[in-house]
């Protein structure tokens, strides 16, 4: 009888799996690993790694407006390694606080979409009939508008019904369901066919016979087996949603400037791009690409390592 002490640890089956070796083998994939996990680490520990707290009033001054960065000009500070923008915020920093919310909406958005698209895809493969005709109909209708213009229409219709004020408050919140809104069919419309095949299977049979919930059958049993599709969606759905909010903000329909994202940023930026001050927008400009790009890379990982016939 084998003992627990001879058995391989979690650790020792992940080493010795497909996926950790497709990961290892693929400099790239490495590569853009570390990019995403850098920038997300920096991002989430801005309060404490930032030079400056760029959006304190009290911390601000007129005199330190404008300055380029240190590496491009004699007439930069290493106080100010980016640069400065108009009001005398930190390049640096508000890049970093910006990439921040950038990711809390990325990831908030993610769960929204895969949470609704998930369920409904659940309840549309294992129900059928009615039900599972109206959800793909609703999915399909969806399908023949661009995310950005859902994700236009849900904020204007939220800015129709409450005060400007109000909105600011709760922008966050706004833009995080617009978002998720926007992404949940691509969720429910792949977990739907991965549900017909999973449901007529003879453990989803078995559990039928000894009575379980269709609920319980959908969650325990039938969830687990269509994670993997699932996974690569949300992988790349992540850099899409970032890049959704970026667009909504620098329109002007996104998050307020008070709350900045990478998209704000680049929209402050771009209003005195004309006057030479490059790097006030390029420099969020660059800090999005590469965690965009990052992440797309890792998804098209995910989605070949996962593919049962490349292996």
């Amino acid at each position: 009888m084998a003992t627990s002490a001879t058995q391989p640890g979690w650790w020792h089956r992940v080493a010795d799996s497909d996926v950790w070796w497709s990961f290892r083998s693929s400099p790239m994939t490495v590569a853009a690993a570390v990019v995403t996990i850098l920038i997300i680490v920096v991002a989430f520990l801005s309060p404490v790694l930032a030079p400056h707290t760029p959006f304190d009033p009290a911390s601000l001054s007129l005199t330190d407006g404008l300055k380029p960065p240190v590496f491009f000009s004699s007439e930069g500070e290493w106080t100010f390694p980016l640069g400065t923008d108009d009001q005398g915020r930190d390049v640096l920093s508000s890049i970093m606080y910006g990439t921040r919310l950038s990711l809390v909406v990325g990831f908030a958005s993610v769960a929204v979409a895969m949470t609704l698209g998930i369920g409904l895809g659940l309840v549309s493969g294992y129900v059928g009939g009615t039900v599972d005709a109206v959800i793909m109909r609703i999915a399909d209708v969806q399908l023949t508008f661009p995310a950005i213009l859902v994700a236009l229409l849900i904020d204007g219709i939220v800015r129709g019904l409450i005060s400007v004020q109000r909105h600011d408050e709760i922008a966050l919140f706004v833009i995080v369901g617009a978002i998720g809104l926007s992404f949940w069919v691509q969720y429910a419309r792949t977990v739907r066919g991965s549900v017909l095949v999973e449901k007529n299977k003879e453990y989803v049979q078995a559990a039928r016979v000894i009575g379980l919930s269709p609920v319980l059958i959908m969650v325990r049993h039938v969830l687990p087996n269509v994670t993997g599709p699932v996974l690569v969606i949300a992988t790349i759905n992540l850099g899409l949603a970032i890049i959704t909010e970026a667009t909504l903000s620098f329109l002007g329909v996104g998050l307020p400037s008070t709350q900045p994202s990478l998209g704000t940023l680049i929209r402050l930026g771009n209003e005195v791009l004309q006057s030479g001050d490059w790097w006030i927008t390029v420099f969020p400009g660059a800090t999005l690409a590469a965690l965009v790009l990052a992440v797309n890379l890792l998804g098209d990982w995910l989605r070949d390592a996962l593919n049962p016939k490349l292996r």
